[in-house]
C-alpha cells in the first residue's frame, strides 16, 4: 500500500478484493481508506485468486486495468510504465495496444531466499517478450479484452493467470502482450522448504486442471523415474565403465543448476562468502523438492480434470 501511495503516476481508483482473510488485512486496509481518494476495499468470503481478482475488475470503472497481489513491494515507475504502451499506441498509428506485461524480481534476505529467487524466477534478460506470459502480479490490460477472453477462470484456484493470459494469446495478434519490463513488481520468495513444496504442489495440480505444460511434465516423469535410475543403476552395479553412470549424474545435475548459479552471483553478492557458499548448495535441495512437489500434484490435478471433464468451462482452448 506504501509502495501504491508513492507512485509517479496515481491511479484513478484502487479496487482491492480480500477473499476472507483471517487475520488484520481488512483493518491495514481500512487504515489507508483517508489516505488515499478512490480506495475501494471488497471482502468476499471464500473467494479464491480468480473470483477475487474478477470481481475487482467488474467494480472498476477505468477502461484499463492494472493488476498486483497483495504481498509485493511496486516500484515507483511501475504504473507509469505499465500505461506507457497504452498512451503510445493511442497516440500512433499502429495496433492499438490491449494487454501490457509488466515484470517482476525477487526481495530477498539471506542465504536460503536469494537461492529461492535464482531458482525459480528468470531475469530480464532471458525473457523472449513474445513467448512471455506475464504473472498477475505485473499485468495491465483493457477492461474490454477481460471480458472477451470471459476473465480469469474461477473454476481453477491456481495457475489461473496463466490461462488468463493464454486466453489473451488466443483471442488477439501477435504480439498479444506490449513489453514493459521496468514495470516491476518486487516480491519475496518463499522462506522455507515446506511452504515452497506445499506452493509448487499447487502449481502444479492447476496445471493438471488446466491441461497445462504436458511435454514439461512428461520430461519430468521420464527424467525421475527411468534416466535417473538407470544411470544410478549402472553408476553402482554396471558391468563396465560405471564412471559413466556417475558422469552422466553429475553433469546432469551440475547442468540443472548452471542457471540458477549464474543468477545467484548477482542475487547473493552481498552476502558474506560463507552465506554465498550456503545459498549455492541450498540449490540443488530446492530443484529436487520443487521437481517432486511438481510430480506429486499434477496427477492430482489431471484426475480432478478427468471427473470434472462434463464442465465445458474447463476446456478452455475452445473459448
Amino acid at each position: 500500500m506504501d509502495s501504491l501511495l508513492n507512485q509517479t503516476r496515481q491511479p484513478a481508483e484502487i479496487v482491492i478484493c480480500d477473499g476472507g482473510s483471517r487475520d488484520d488485512t481488512a483493518v491495514i486496509l481500512n487504515e489507508f481508506s483517508g489516505e488515499i481518494p478512490g480506495l475501494r476495499i471488497l471482502v468476499e468470503k471464500g473467494a479464491n485468486i480468480s473470483r477475487g481478482r474478477n470481481r475487482a475488475i467488474s467494480e472498476a470503472a477505468g477502461p484499463i486495468i492494472a493488476c498486483t497481489d497483495a504481498g509485493v513491494r511496486l516500484d515507483p515507475y511501475w504504473l507509469e510504465q505499465l500505461m506507457a504502451p497504452f498512451e503510445a499506441g493511442t497516440a500512433s498509428e499502429e495496433r492499438s495496444v490491449e494487454a501490457v506485461a509488466g515484470f517482476f524480481a525477487p526481495d530477498v534476505s539471506g542465504p536460503f531466499q536469494a537461492a529461492m529467487g535464482a531458482t525459480v524466477l528468470p531475469r530480464e534478460e532471458e525473457i523472449a517478450p513474445e513467448r512471455f506470459l506475464p504473472s498477475s502480479r505485473s499485468i495491465a490490460f483493457s477492461k474490454a479484452l477481460w471480458r472477451r477472453v470471459g476473465g480469469y477462470p474461477e473454476w481453477l484456484d491456481y495457475c489461473e493467470d496463466l490461462v488468463f493470459d493464454l486466453r489473451i494469446k488466443v483471442a488477439e495478434e501477435e504480439p498479444a502482450f506490449a513489453w514493459a519490463p521496468r514495470a516491476v513488481a518486487y516480491f519475496r520468495p518463499r522462506t522455507d522448504l515446506k511452504s515452497f513444496g506445499q506452493q509448487y504442489y499447487r502449481y502444479a495440480r492447476g496445471d493438471g486442471k488446466a491441461d497445462l505444460w504436458r511435454m514439461r511434465h512428461a520430461i519430468r516423469y521420464a527424467t525421475y523415474l527411468l534416466l535417473i535410475p538407470a544411470l544410478l543403476g549402472h553408476a553402482l552395479w554396471g558391468q563396465e565403465a560405471r564412471w559413466l553412470g556417475w558422469l552422466g549424474l553429475i553433469g546432469g545435475g551440475l547442468i540443472n543448476c548452471a542457471r540458477p548459479w549464474r543468477r545467484l552471483r548477482l542475487l547473493a553478492r552481498d552476502l558474506p562468502p560463507h552465506a554465498q557458499m550456503q545459498a549455492a548448495l541450498f540449490v540443488p535441495l530446492i530443484r529436487l523438492v520443487g521437481d517432486l512437489a511438481k510430480m506429486a500434484g499434477y496427477p492430482v490435478g489431471l484426475i480432478w480434470r478427468r471427473r470434472n471433464l462434463h464442465r465445458s468451462e474447463i476446456h478452455w482452448r475452445d473459448v
